[in-house]
């Protein structure tokens, strides 16, 4: 198999819990596949690059392997984390001056 949904990878992949949970990131614009920003439908392959915004989390991922099932210890060789960071989401300071 060379390609498969966004959503259904990182539920196999196990980077999100549920497939739902991954369309709503996509949906939300928080799932980007080399640059661009992934809907639920679009598609991945080995070699490509995910950046994931979860929370406060900045994973930027790629894809080593694409499976239609993994079990849980094989899922982590579906994919290597490059970077893990810790961003500011933006909302928390409007640059307001307060009372």
């Amino acid at each position: 198999m060379n390609g498969m949904r966004i959503d259904k990878y990182l539920k196999v992949s196990r980077l999100t819990k549920r497939r739902e949970t991954a369309k709503e990131l996509c949906d939300d614009g928080d799932i980007f596949i080399n640059g661009k920003t992934a809907k639920p439908m679009s598609e991945v392959a080995p070699g490509d690059e995910l950046v994931l915004l979860l929370g406060k989390h900045k994973v930027t991922a790629k894809i080593l392997v694409v499976k239609e099932f993994a079990r849980k210890d094989e899922a982590k060789e579906m994919y290597e984390i490059i970077k893990d960071e810790i961003i500011s989401r933006g909302g928390e300071d409007n640059g307001q001056p307060r009372d």
